[in-house]
């Protein structure tokens, strides 16, 4: 807090600051016009500006002033690269300042725990680092041109189905190492002006009353300096709120709860330094907001596009390019007759609905960017109707018509997706298959011309039943407003395309890690799937999927030379390794480094993303590509001392093109954090064996019990091996117990005490 800050907060009354932590209206913040405080403005995102200049609502029903519309966070993620998200920030936040907004609300970086949560499309992963790299690109960006972001949700809000009261119900580990590192990476790297809270309850505890995990964790262990905001509509008690760190509820209460927090304080309910602390944090925002230097508008709308049509053409992957008579199916060939199937191409699904809804600039479209580009050679048939009331003669109508224009061309292109209603923010999907009726025309098409290729318009992950059959497959998600001509970059090859999956394509619902235990019951959604998230999951198991996390096909082939790996003076490893562009196109290659443990005492997953990178290599070209994993980010959460911890030992450091695609490996060596847990009764032999000081001491007497025992067990029954195994859980309180074992209680106490004793 500021000098001026404590300055201005002496000046004004309980109620004054008080009325301070609530919003004025729906988007602005309450004035002290007596001291010359204004109001300032926080808008939506986060893939673009959504100021709404009257009737305002929080639900993306209402108009907003027109901005530009970049990729959602499901497109951006999947380019990997923080750079450009970083660039889409500056943008954002050029848009913002324009308008005179202090805080645009994003980015979005929860995981994607099930490809069934309704908001998936505002949410960059399943994976932590790369929500964590990603978010952290953007709120870089934003905040580089003077207006704050907003993180969020914080956290643990993984389901839009009874979002404002459900129960997040998870294990220490999964919460540590899933669901929160992410926002850790953030607020770390690039410190948000505001991170919002969540709706939902966090293990029973709402999250906007939850001291641990506003002030604990947040402030106390991650050393968030910024104020901490409410999402719209969450706070349930506004006195346990702003006790718990909760310093501005939104969107506002008429005043009502500005006058339970003053009487709480008037009371002695709640200590009058913490309503100081949540006031004082506001002005420092208002004060940040003041420092912005002014913008000179209007907004350049086509250097804006045009980095939305970067973005996008970055975003799409390429999941699969077989080779037909002789050649890959795409780029489409310059003299190649095109069918162009779908009503997508004509009626793009560009962004997800609700509180993150922009009014673009301008919309592109793939027909028209395609008939643009290759003239009379497009033909166009919609092939179904987005309307679910369109009768089955209709819909029937259009699918002939479709499929009789596949026949008399050299390829067709058909688009495929989700529409409006199947997914949006407050709802959950019941299912991940695209319509029957789509499904019905691919069957038809594909029947018709087997040179066929499907471009996938959706927010989330969709089951490809159809991938065995379809030689070609682009996953083009929600693209942002210039998501069409950036498709058609791809699809003639004007643009190399890059993007990678950062969520797995399961072949079914039911193989997914969440399947029976979301959206939960009663109130409560069991984590029971704990660490194994994602590919975690897949990989853990062995499971067959669809298509991998991190993967994504190019134009162009990259082999890999051999990986070094050697741990700095600041304990990170340092990956190094050779990448040829071994076709004859420029391309980009998205480099990932997986890691694990050749042992751990808990479980683990195969392999764990640590670091990547999104190189481009020119034709012909080797980089040298040298990725660093923090030190940190080898850890996992020791629940017995309640902290992260890296494991010593040998690492495996998996260098790779997706998960499974696995492409060199260098082992390291890795000094390990010292974990000294108290001795009791209770510590395992195999617990005691382990400790420095005492370990030894019973080592030597097992030794001569081994000794002494000689020839008296039969080996060929029960060798030494098997009973040391047997004995690894036994806890060493009860050996005095056991006749023959050599121990009484007094030796086993004085070892327990030599244990404990302080270290010289």
């Amino acid at each position: 807090m500021s000098e001026a800050t404590r300055d201005r907060l002496g000046e004004l009354t309980t109620e004054e600051k008080a009325s301070l932590t609530s919003g004025a209206d729906f988007w602005t913040l309450k004035p002290i016009e007596r001291i010359g405080v204004p109001s300032i403005m926080v808008t939506d995102g986060p893939h673009g500006l959504r100021k709404q200049a009257a009737d305002n609502d929080h639900l993306g029903l209402n108009d907003s002033v027109p901005a530009t519309c970049f990729p959602p966070a499901v497109g951006l993620g999947s380019s990997f690269d923080p750079e450009l998200a970083e660039r889409v920030g500056v943008a954002l936040g050029v848009e913002s300042a324009i308008e005179d907004v202090a805080v645009i609300l994003g980015p979005g970086i929860n995981i994607k725990r099930s490809p069934l949560c309704g908001r998936n499309f505002e949410y960059v992963s399943e994976d932590p680092l790369v929500a964590g790299v990603i978010g952290a690109g953007l709120v870089t960006g934003i905040q580089s041109q003077g207006v704050g972001s907003s993180l969020k949700h914080f956290a643990a809000n993984n389901q839009e189905n009874d979002r404002m009261r459900s129960s997040s119900d998870v294990d220490p580990r999964p919460l540590r190492e899933i669901y929160l590192r992410g926002f850790e990476r953030v607020v770390k790297d690039a410190q948000p002006w505001t991170v919002m809270c969540s709706y939902n309850r966090i293990n029973g505890v709402y999250a906007s009353e939850d001291p641990w995990l506003l002030t604990e964790v947040l402030r106390g262990e991650w050393g968030f300096e910024g104020l901490v905001v409410s999402d719209w509509g969450a706070v349930n008690d506004r006195v346990a709120a702003l006790a718990a760190g909760l310093d501005l509820e939104m969107p506002f209460s008429d005043g009502t709860t500005d006058r339970q927090v003053a009487a709480a304080v008037e009371a002695g309910d709640i200590d009058a330094a913490v309503l100081d602390t949540a006031a004082g944090r506001i002005l420092d925002l208002v004060d940040k907001a003041l420092a912005r230097p002014a913008v000179a508008g209007p907004l350049d709308v086509d250097a804006h596009h045009a980095l939305a049509r970067e973005v996008a053409g970055r975003s799409i992957v390429l999941l699969k390019n077989d080779a037909v008579d002789g050649a890959p199916l795409l780029p489409l060939a310059p003299e190649a007759s095109i069918a162009l199937i779908g009503e997508f191409a004509r009626t793009p699904r560009y962004q997800g609905g609700g509180s993150s809804h922009i009014n673009p600039t301008r919309i592109d479209t793939a027909l028209d960017a395609l008939t643009e580009a290759a003239g009379d050679r497009v033909a166009f048939a919609p092939g179904f109707a987005f309307d679910p009331r369109t009768d089955a003669a209709e819909q029937n109508r259009l699918r002939e018509e479709a499929v009789a224009l596949a026949g008399s061309r050299d390829v067709a292109v058909v688009f495929l997706g989700l529409t409006d209603p199947e997914e949006s923010e407050g709802f959950d999907r019941e299912h991940i298959d695209l319509a029957p009726h789509q499904l019905d025309l691919l069957d038809a098409v594909v029947a018709a011309n087997p040179r066929t290729v499907v471009v996938l318009s959706n927010g989330s992950v969709v089951a490809l039943p159809f991938a065995d059959r379809v030689p070609a497959i682009v996953e083009a998600w929600l693209l942002g407003q210039a998501g069409g001509s950036a498709t058609a970059d791809v699809l003639l090859g004007d643009v190399n395309p890059s993007g990678r999956l950062a969520e797995t394509i399961p072949h079914r619902l039911e193989d997914t890690p969440a399947f029976g235990s979301f959206p939960g019951s009663f109130g409560h959604v069991r984590y029971g799937e704990g660490i194994f998230v994602g590919y975690r999951w897949y990989d853990a198991r062995r499971m067959d999927v669809a298509f991998p996390f991190g993967h994504g096909l190019s134009y162009t082939t990259f082999s890999y030379g051999d990986a070094t790996a050697r741990v700095d003076a600041s304990g990170d490893v340092v990956v190094t390794v050779p990448v040829t562009n071994t076709g004859a196109r420029d391309g980009r290659e998205v480099v990932q480094v997986y890691a694990a443990p050749e042992s751990s005492v808990v479980e683990r997953a195969p392999r764990e993303l640590k670091a990547f990178a999104s190189v481009a290599v020119a034709a012909g070209e080797t980089r040298e590509v040298e990725l660093r994993i923090r030190r940190e980010d080898l850890a996992y959460w020791d629940v017995r001392v309640d902290r992260f911890v890296v494991e010593g030992g040998t690492y495996r450091i998996d260098v790779a093109a997706s998960s499974r695609d696995i492409r060199s490996t260098v082992a390291v060596e890795i000094d390990g954090d010292e974990v000294r847990l108290p001795l009791t009764g209770e510590s395992s032999l195999a617990e005691v064996l382990a400790h420095p000081v005492v370990g030894p001491i019973v080592q030597e007497r097992l030794a001569a019990l081994r000794e002494s025992a000689g020839g008296a067990m039969d080996a060929d029954v029960m060798g030494d091996d098997t009973i040391e195994k047997m004995m690894q859980s036994f806890p060493i309180g009860r050996l005095a117990g056991f006749p023959g074992m050599g121990v009484d209680r007094e030796q086993v106490a004085q070892l327990l005490a030599l244990g404990n004793a302080p270290q010289q």
